[in-house]
């Protein structure tokens, strides 16, 4: 960095007024060179896209961070869009938070540091790769992309732009995960030999997907929502309620059902047990069954098998059981339940170890007292030092590329073979075509 005298934000603040300049005014982190020394009065910027649910979720953890600011919140529903808004301005005691249904006007300010992408899934990519480009760091909610290419897209434009990216699978930041897939990397369950991958659908949700069985009828757009965006790359179809908030994940145009859901939890801390965070498995075979679930059409019950290029089986169903991933080698097990990280053992003694005496370490996020926020403390704290956070593109893009080939292969209802190296799908032109969705017009990931 060039030698120059530090301003302090404000002092800047100060000159501005002198200025004539009207409040509200923000100054990105980067104008003042902020760094890991930077004091935490000195707040990084951030801009919200996409403010129901999760995303409104991952933006109060944010708020609750004393160096980040958020100067920005958009949403395609107004109804989000001001919750989202009040939210903000209730948090800083003002009404300054601009509020845009357009990602594009805040991905153009020059003043914000950070993105939040808590969109449905078929936005994350275009959001996300805009930001990059428009020299922001990202926290995107997992899984990464809502296709191979798309997920693949994100991490190439993480590492064109060197800014980073943090998935947001705050699985990775959970201390009792960590703790699990240290046992395994240190040798204490002998060589790994299979990954058993447990993703029950019996909750009250799946079963409402479950027993739609007819087409629901296309009804009147409401006024506060912006359909037609909110469709984005995607066919334009009638608008049907029941296929837009939440329920979208059941769409596989707009999500991936379960396998995606919760399966980019529980298969990513799999990833991280097994040390595969920088490549995937070469064979897939899943199998799904359904009856006719009207405007759904995710698999609600499956099975499937994948093979790492080495040997190492992934196995795993729908079947009723504890969610979570089961670690089995030649010596014992580790089982650690998603979400939450109850942890058991073939050998109960394992779990009382000392992680600090291991040979392999794996870090640990800050303690907040809550994974989420936690994950989201480790995204500002990579930021202002430049390491890697525990969930970058490349982690986020390998485990949505699990999730996004098993549904592949039960749309198809045939095995696939991959190339993890090329990323490429091997002897199967109608599934390599697939990769990447047909993008309506005039989005592209170009």
């Amino acid at each position: 960095m060039e030698n120059r005298t530090r301003i302090s934000r404000r002092t800047l603040i100060r000159r501005a007024a002198v200025a004539g300049i009207v409040s509200p005014l923000v100054i990105p982190g980067s104008a003042l060179g902020m760094d890991e020394t930077t004091a935490p009065s000195e707040r990084l910027t951030l801009g919200a896209i996409g403010t129901g649910g999760m995303g409104r979720g991952d933006m109060k953890n944010f708020l609750g961070f004393s160096d980040v600011q958020v100067v920005a919140v958009c949403d395609v529903d107004a109804n989000n869009l001001g919750n989202a808004a009040g939210i903000v301005n209730g948090r800083y005691g003002n009404e300054d938070v601009m509020k845009t249904g357009d990602f594009r006007e805040v991905v153009a300010r020059e003043d914000i540091d950070l993105c939040l992408v808590g969109t449905p899934d078929h936005w994350h990519a275009l959001c996300t790769i805009a930001a990059l480009k428009g020299g922001k760091h990202v926290y995107c909610e997992k899984p990464l992309g809502n296709s191979v290419g798309e997920s693949r897209a994100m991490r190439d434009a993480s590492k064109a732009t060197g800014k980073i990216v943090q998935c947001g699978s705050h699985e990775r930041s959970n201390p009792r995960c960590r703790f699990a897939c240290e046992l395994v990397r240190n040798g204490y369950i002998g060589k790994l030999k299979t990954l058993q991958i447990n993703l029950p659908t019996d909750q009250g949700h799946h079963q409402k997907v479950k027993d739609t069985t007819q087409m629901h009828a296309a009804k009147e757009v409401p006024d506060q929502l912006d359909y037609d965006f909110w469709l984005g790359h995607t066919p334009a179809i009638p608008y049907i309620p029941e296929r837009v908030h939440f329920w979208w994940r059941f769409v596989l145009a707009y999500g991936g059902g379960e396998m995606t859901d919760r399966g980019a939890h529980v298969i990513d801390i799999g990833q991280l047990g097994a040390d595969k965070d920088a490549t995937c498995p070469v064979r897939y075979e899943a199998k799904g069954w359904d009856s006719d679930n009207g405007i759904y059409d995710v698999c609600m019950e499956y099975e499937f098998s994948c093979e790492y290029a080495d040997g190492l089986k992934m196995v795993g169903s729908s079947a009723k059981n504890k969610r979570g991933v089961k670690f089995i080698g030649e010596d014992g097990w580790i089982f650690v339940a998603i979400h939450g990280g109850a942890t058991e053992a073939s050998d109960p003694k394992l779990l009382t170890l000392d992680p600090s005496t291991f040979d392999v370490q794996l870090g640990r996020s800050p303690s907040l007292g809550e994974h989420h926020r936690d994950h989201a403390r480790n995204f500002v704290d990579c930021v202002k030092s430049g390491d890697e956070p525990m969930a970058t593109a490349e982690i986020g893009h390998r485990s949505a590329t699990i999730c996004h080939l098993l549904n592949l292969g039960m749309k198809l209802g045939r095995p696939l073979q991959f190339d993890p190296k090329k990323e490429e799908i091997v002897g199967d032109d109608e599934a390599a075509g697939m990769l990447t969705p047909k993008m309506r017009a005039p989005w592209s990931l170009g």
